[in-house]
């Protein structure tokens, strides 16, 4: 039987902390899941539910966008995906009376964890201005309201369309259409946050801003870097693809300041043996210090150049533009400052110049530990560098791997969810729906914020997530949407971004990926394109939460109708109708979807076209991919500081919390802790279990502080300390950001310690 949601936060005064775990997965992760699936859904429905899980015939997991293969295990799920999923099919239920019961001034003290257990929001909900509480409204009233701000605006560039990773290709497509049609290209989107380095790396270096592997090649690599991630954590069903690889040969090297204990052993709670013993992945563990991996890279690319018959000449010379620029930057490459950069010894690196020049295929695997610093940018060309130098894209076996963090995050871009869109991708919706798309680019998420602190936007519009949760410097991001006329969010749950609002506040529920969708035309079924480019159905099968619920396409489509008006003649009403129409648009607009709708249908879906991995064609500036030679950077940290990097618990997903431990690092009973090196703590006075508050530092002279943090002596890199996010996103400051992509440094805060 499924429990209630907790009454009151739970106490986090005092996390209990053991030694960190050297294995992932196994026993303790079914049992994990069979507690949390429980406590949220009941047995029957926990087993009616999961078994759809990824399947082919099923939904979508919620969570990460790892692929499938083909072939699809029973349980086709990870720990945490089975948590996301539990959180949204749960039992539990927010009502109206839960909100005439819970003031707003009540929800903003509320912890994300206490907010998230209470389960889904039933019906639409409304802020009136000067309102303490949210109440009852009907859908017509609320587009009605959304129609009144957004038509009294003085621009449509005073108004803001963010989407999460969750929404699907349907959703999306119709969200920025609408908002083209309305007149800006102001989308940001969760990509802002995380793989916007990537994209905009990938886009200059090989000429499109995804990943060029599959998981066939994964298993087929002779070498997996996997550098500035945690699978274990993050994307656990990735655990199973290193496991293949390994199985079949594959050597892998790990890149991180935290040793992790996915990357050490592997327990596949599939087979017997695998919970039994388990595989051990790293053949090499460089524990880095936090920025350093430039400086890594570009050593090992002069190194590379430098070994006689190393370099794929032939590859370089028909593919490549610009090697003599990255050579000659290469050859100042000096071993001292290397090894300063990244805390790394002679030998360590030598060893991975070996596993280098001795694989013939490799791949490397990045997540936010490379993406969310000033230079991410200049880290990931330089990442693409060492690919080309030994002609590592566009064969079996090898390529880059940006591996995303959000179900259908890469699907939104790839449907037009981007603030600086491609001449060409506006030229094709135009033609296709008579519109006048505006060309001037619009805000991404830091400059939304920005914006909407300078009184330059007054409406956030937001397609799921939790804005507030996942974006820098908290108080400044609070108090900038507090200045704005009407936030709406549409939401299946409750968190902090329900809190902080503008004048006027909407909150729209909404079907799940669990849900049934049943629209004028019969049952809808929705596409996600998942990290390596696949995109495939996805179905619900539960009776949703509410009746008064409406699915993401026809909030859009009704608000489309409300704020548009006759002078739209774009077919809303048929696009809510029958969720193919919207596909048969998407086939003449996108390229890559043609026959869109008998292609979906397919079981195992489509991969989508990608140029350098297809053919070794380059869509680039030069029509060749580019190598780069950006001056190696890498955070200064002044003495008696450290380097902060914010990351996830082990019971976490993104901004959602399903519980307070982190079972892998030994946590328990808490998240505001801070680890920090035994060696650095003595230094700074920093006794094992005392309490300090974080204050960090930049070059704007603010002080923000983040207070009572425990201190958990922690085998990090030296220089480095961790804590977890979104509770140490007040540290961040929002000016704070990568070169080119903007994207937020939260992986290299320099920060003080005070006493609590």
């Amino acid at each position: 039987m499924a429990t209630k949601p907790p009454t009151g936060d739970p106490v986090q005064d005092a996390p209990q902390v053991t030694p960190p775990k050297h294995a992932a997965a196994g026993l303790p992760a079914i049992g994990h899941t069979l507690r949390i699936a429980q406590e949220q859904m009941g047995l029957a429905r926990t087993a009616r539910t999961l078994l759809k899980v990824n399947q082919k015939d099923g939904f979508d997991c919620p969570g990460c966008a790892w692929p499938e293969g083909d072939k699809r295990h029973t349980a086709e799920f990870c720990e945490n995906g089975a948590k996301a999923v539990a959180e949204e099919a749960t039992l539990r239920r927010v009502t109206p009376e839960f909100f005439a019961a819970h003031p707003l001034a009540d929800l903003a003290t509320r912890s994300g964890y206490w907010l998230g257990q209470q389960g889904r929001i039933t019906q639409p909900m409304y802020l009136p201005e000067g309102g303490d509480h949210y109440e009852a409204i009907s859908w017509e009233r609320a587009f009605a309201v959304i129609a009144e701000e957004l038509t009294a605006l003085g621009s449509p560039d005073e108004a803001l369309f963010y989407t999460s990773g969750r929404t699907s290709n349907e959703a999306a497509f119709l969200f920025q259409l609408f908002a083209r049609e309305f007149g800006t290209n102001n989308l940001p989107d969760c990509s802002n946050m995380c793989h916007e380095s990537s994209g905009s790396a990938l886009t200059e270096t090989i000429g499109i801003g995804k990943g060029s592997v599959s998981l066939e090649d994964l298993h087929q690599a002779d070498l997996i870097i996997v550098a500035g991630q945690n699978p274990g954590t993050n994307h656990p069903r990735m655990l199973s693809a290193l496991e293949k690889a390994k199985t079949a040969g594959a050597k892998i090297i790990s890149v991180n300041p935290l040793p992790e204990a996915g990357m050490e052993r592997f327990k596949n709670p599939q087979t017997p043996l695998g919970m039994l013993r388990g595989t051990a992945l790293n053949d090499l563990f460089l524990q880095i210090r936090i920025g350093g991996d430039q400086a890594l890279f570009r050593l090992l690319n002069k190194l590379v150049i430098e070994t006689e018959g190393a370099t794929d000449e032939a590859f370089i010379r028909e593919h490549t533009h610009g090697y003599e620029d990255l050579a000659a930057a290469a050859k100042e490459a000096d071993w001292d400052e290397t090894l300063t950069a990244t805390g790394l010894t002679r030998p360590e690196i030598e060893r991975a110049l070996a596993m280098i020049l001795a694989s013939k295929r490799t791949i490397v695997c990045w997540a936010m530990g490379l993406t969310q610093h000033k230079h991410a940018v200049a880290t990931i060309r330089e990442v693409v560098n060492l690919l080309l130098l030994r002609g590592n894209i566009g064969r079996p076996g090898a390529g880059v791997c940006p591996v995303r963090g959000h179900s259908n995050v890469q699907g939104d871009r790839t449907m037009g969810i981007f603030e600086r869109p491609a001449p060409a991708f506006l030229d094709a919706l135009d033609k296709e729906f008579g519109i006048t798309s505006p060309r001037g680019h619009g805000y991404d998420v830091v400059r939304s914020i920005q914006a909407m602190r300078d009184g330059h936007a007054k409406v956030l519009f937001a397609m799921g997530g939790n804005f507030v949760g996942a974006t820098p410097d908290t108080e400044v991001t609070e108090a900038a949407i507090r200045r704005t006329a009407l936030t709406v969010h549409v939401s299946t749950k409750l968190n902090r971004s329900h809190a902080v609002t503008g004048r006027r506040a909407l909150i729209l529920p909404t079907l799940g990926r669990t849900d049934k969708d049943v629209q004028a035309s019969g049952r809808q079924f929705v596409t996600v394109e998942d990290s390596m480019g696949m995109v495939h159905a996805s179905r619900g099968n539960l009776a949703p939460a509410s009746p008064h619920l409406l699915s993401e396409p026809a909030i859009v489509a009704r608000m489309a109708r409300a704020v548009l008006g006759s002078a739209s003649a774009t077919p809303w009403e048929d696009f809510e109708r029958d969720y193919a129409a919207v596909r048969d648009r998407i086939a003449r607009v996108i390229p890559g979807f043609e026959d869109f709708n008998a292609r979906a249908a397919r079981p195992e879906g489509f991969r989508l076209p990608h140029a350098p991995r297809d053919e070794r064609r380059f869509p680039t500036r030069t029509g060749k991919a580019n190598f780069t030679a950006a001056p190696v950077e890498y955070p200064q940290v002044p003495p008696g500081r450290l380097l902060l990097q914010t990351l996830r618990s082990h019971d976490q997903y993104n901004t959602t919390i399903y519980g307070l431990d982190d079972r892998y690092r030994g946590i328990t009973g808490g998240r505001r802790v801070v680890m920090v090196h035994p060696a650095d703590a003595a230094e700074l006075g920093l006794a094992d279990g005392s309490y300090t508050d974080l204050v960090s530092e930049w070059k704007d002279g603010v002080e923000r502080r983040a207070p009572g943090f425990r201190v958990v002596h922690y085998p990090t890199a030296r220089g480095c300390a961790a804590a977890y996010y979104p509770e140490t996103n007040v540290l961040v400051p929002l000016d704070s950001t990568a070169d080119t992509s903007n994207t937020p440094a939260s992986k290299s805060v320099v920060v003080r310690f005070e006493p609590a």
